[in-house]
């Protein structure tokens, strides 16, 4: 049966967004960093990360293809508008300091946590991946696409909740002072009259990049993926 070409699929995603849940999870987390130690734990969970991410990349090009919805042209129009925002938030979430980002905690209680893309939204990166993951899914409209990018948003918009009850309980007061000059919610923060948005600590090369990152994957969309992203 076609459905029994999904498994590896699911167990992959299942192995890739359930590890970084459960990995996460503080009490797990703290017991085997206790045993392993940090960076030995890191070296763990990278590698189980990278090694689930691969197998489900290579199950989702083996995957058959099952269609449940056809959105088209609509769903790709959609994702060529939703895309360039995805990519700025991606690359300004990666190439900023955040304070939900590993090892951010530190920038907690300082002037440097509210800056930049963070005026914004505290989770950039995960935003970018999960509108890119939401748009994929809703473009592709087939089985592995729901079960690939449905768990990269899962885990996307999960993490972001999560990574902030874990921020609230590890830093009191202090992270309830970031939260509330900050939101979730791009650009909530700044419409409530919370914040104002930083350009000078965004920069013009940071959305420069990212447009330039989906100009390129515009480029090389059919040859990574054999699906054009534009006829």
């Amino acid at each position: 049966m076609p459905e029994t070409h999904l498994l590896p699929l699911a167990l992959a995603m299942l192995g890739f967004v359930g590890g970084h849940f459960l990995l996460s999870y503080p009490p797990l987390r703290s017991a085997l960093i206790a045993r392993l130690g940090e960076k030995p734990f890191q070296a763990i969970y990278s590698t189980l990360s990278l090694a689930f991410l691969v197998w489900a990349v290579t199950a989702y090009g083996q995957a058959p293809s099952l269609t449940l919805w056809d959105l088209e042209p609509f769903g790709r129009y959609l994702a060529l508008a939703v895309m360039p925002l995805a990519m700025i938030l991606v690359v300004a979430g990666l190439l900023s300091r955040n304070p939900t980002a590993v090892g951010g905690e530190r920038l907690v209680g300082s002037e440097q946590a509210v800056a930049g893309i963070v005026t914004v939204t505290r989770h950039p990166f995960l935003w970018g991946v999960g509108l890119w993951s939401l748009v994929h899914l809703l473009a592709n409209g087939d089985a592995a696409s729901l079960i690939l990018f449905g768990g990269m948003a899962v885990l996307s918009f999960g993490g972001m909740a999560a990574i902030d009850h874990k921020r609230s309980v590890a830093l009191g007061a202090t992270w309830q002072t970031l939260a509330g000059r900050t939101s979730r919610l791009p650009f909530l923060a700044v419409l409530q009259g919370r914040t104002r948005i930083d350009w000078a600590g965004i920069g013009w090369w940071r959305p420069a990049l990212g447009l330039a990152a989906y100009a390129v994957l515009l480029q090389v969309h059919g040859w990574l993926f054999g699906m054009a992203a534009i006829d």
